[in-house]
């Protein structure tokens, strides 16, 4: 039994706006990125929940993304700290993903959505290129791009994360 549409937003919206979030770096972006992605998929909604509807979803957010990026080019204000909201919970956890919410905003979009791909996601090179629709080799070199660049700007965290993976 396949599940409506409306069944399909309200369980797999969270986990979507998460990857959104990671995305852009901007809640109010990662809204409506989502909310396009899922306007898009309602068009076709018949055609695709016999599949993977969430795959279908996913690919749309990074296409629009990558989309967004290049009709926008407009610099981002970068934060060199991550702001401290009043009440805000001080663990190493948050600390650490503030930090790499503010990493990730640094990259370009295509850079970011190989990041996410890859590593949050954990899709092959083959899988992130399909989605991406660019070959493997163009994979690799942002994800290597990606990884230099976010080695340099925030080194704390490979620290952090080799600390993490010793242990």
């Amino acid at each position: 039994m396949t599940e409506t549409f409306d069944e399909f937003v309200v369980h797999r919206s969270p986990a979507l706006s998460r990857r959104a979030y990671l995305l852009t770096g901007d809640h109010q972006l990662a809204e409506d990125l989502l909310q396009s992605a899922l306007a898009r998929t309602y068009r076709h909604w018949r055609r695709i929940s016999g599949g993977d509807p969430e795959a279908y979803v996913r690919r749309v957010m990074y296409h629009q993304q990558v989309s967004w990026w290049r009709r926008r080019r407009v610099a981002e204000r970068l934060e060199s700290e991550p702001v401290e909201l009043p009440g805000a919970d001080h663990s190493e956890a948050t600390a650490l993903r503030l930090a790499l919410a503010a990493a990730l905003r640094q990259l370009s979009a295509r850079q970011r959505a190989v990041v996410v791909l890859r590593f949050y996601e954990d899709l092959t090179e083959a899988q992130v290129a399909e989605v991406l629709g660019c070959s493997v080799g163009t994979v690799k070199r942002h994800a290597h791009d990606a990884i230099r660049r976010l080695r340099v700007i925030a080194p704390d965290l490979v620290d952090r994360t080799t600390e993490r993976s010793v242990r």
